[in-house]
């Protein structure tokens, strides 16, 4: 399996309301409305998102439909995912650490079984999305309810 991870992200609220929100996909419905310059970095890597408490579905240019699904909370610290109708098997995580009360660090990490060919094609482009994956999140977590 093929590892991604985004860089670690810092974001200005508390652990456990990042969680919180993380933790019902459908709260990532935010990132439809950002501002066009946050949509427009999204959509570069992702189209046609749809989510609901535990899925989310998103078309990748040159790869197709995807879906991931959330298979296990540990509170405050990680969101298990796993892919669901994916052309490749792949799984993810949402890592949360706390760096103060109103402070915490994330990184996503995607792992996907490509075929050689395949990877050959998406490698680059897996790298720069897993990341602007999680600067999607981290604006969709911000734009959220102080």
């Amino acid at each position: 399996m093929q590892t991604y991870e985004s860089e670690i992200k810092v974001i200005s609220k508390p652990q456990e309301l990042v969680f919180n929100m993380l933790s019902d996909l459908s709260n990532l419905e935010k990132v439809k409305t950002l501002n066009i310059e946050g949509r427009e970095k999204a959509e570069e890597f992702f189209k046609e998102v749809e989510f609901d408490s535990d899925t989310l579905h998103f078309t990748v240019p040159a790869v197709g439909r995807v879906g991931f699904r959330v298979i296990e909370r540990d509170p405050f610290k990680t969101i298990k995912l796993e892919a669901i109708s994916s052309p490749v098997a792949a799984n993810g995580w949402i890592q949360l650490v706390k760096i103060d009360d109103e402070t915490c660090k994330m990184k996503l990490t995607i792992k996907a079984e490509l075929p050689m060919m395949i990877k050959m094609m998406v490698d680059s482009k897996m790298k720069k999305g897993v990341d602007k994956i999680a600067d999607a999140i981290v604006m969709a977590v911000s734009a959220g309810e102080q």
